[in-house]
């Protein structure tokens, strides 16, 4: 097992009354991948993190393989969600991938 971690900022240009509609969004069609992209087993957004953070955003995923997640990477359902509700809004990207 595989374990996806990716952390955002939203872009500066982001206006903070758009943020929590932008959170939801990118909460919704992310978790909405699992049971879509092969072998993306599980996928929690954190859209509240504590005061303490860096981050804006958290994405924590479990996959079957490192095989599974290149796969995930370039899925279309993957891309279009990230294309269409992360990249537009987001910077700073920090990633960590792992086995389980």
């Amino acid at each position: 097992m595989v374990k996806h971690m990716v952390m955002w900022s939203f872009k500066e240009e982001i206006p903070e009354e758009k943020k929590p509609e932008l959170k939801a969004q990118i909460k919704e069609h992310l978790e909405g991948l699992v049971g879509v992209v092969p072998g993306l087993i599980s996928a929690k957004v954190v859209t509240d993190p504590l005061t303490s953070s860096s981050r804006d955003l958290c994405l924590i995923t479990e996959l079957e393989s490192a095989e599974a997640l290149a796969a995930y990477a370039v899925n279309p359902n993957h891309v279009k969600v990230a294309d269409t509700y992360v990249r537009p809004n987001t910077c700073d990207r920090v990633a960590m991938d792992f086995e389980m």
